[in-house]
């Protein structure tokens, strides 16, 4: 990935919560509790998802910063959205720790020199090396890709009240 290309991600990765609260605005509280089928998510249920995992995303951002070569942890986002009970977490305390997440991790990007994003670690679910460019590509296109989910179930949603 070239200078002018991470920079733009970087961007888009910091503009990310607000692009989510903006969707949010717009989608009816009394179907945040909907699940399109049995297996999907919940807007509920991705909200909690985005905390723990713009959590995790800070930390492997820091990892990458000041300890290239080691490894991450891997996590399964299924099996902690059902162990976890996401539907009993409180939203704004996961809209809080994504927005926070998102901002620190916005502020330690723009400061690194490009050398940095040349470091390496390693991820369990990954049979080759992982990259800060790796990282960046799944993590500027994170909330995006949950904005996508959640304005699918709220189509789903509107489409069964039709």
């Amino acid at each position: 990935m070239d200078k002018h290309e991470r920079s733009e991600k970087i961007e888009l990765y910091g503009r990310g919560f607000e692009m989510l609260v903006e969707v949010l605005k717009d989608i009816p509280r009394e179907i945040w509790q909907f699940k399109p089928a049995p297996t999907e998510w919940s807007i509920h249920e991705v909200i909690l998802h985005l905390a723990d995992s713009e959590s995790n995303a800070a930390l492997r951002a820091r990892m990458l910063i000041v300890e290239p070569g080691g490894t991450l942890m891997a996590y399964d986002q299924d099996k902690w959205a059902g162990d976890l009970n996401y539907h009993d977490h409180d939203l704004q305390d996961a809209l809080d720790i994504t927005r926070l997440a998102r901002k620190t991790t916005y502020e330690l990007l723009k400061k690194q020199p490009d050398i940095v994003f040349e470091h390496i670690v390693m991820h369990p679910e990954y049979t080759e090396p992982y990259t800060f460019d790796n990282w960046l590509d799944i993590y500027s296109a994170h909330i995006p890709g949950h904005i996508e989910q959640i304005m699918n179930n709220y189509k789903i949603w509107k489409d069964t009240q039709a």
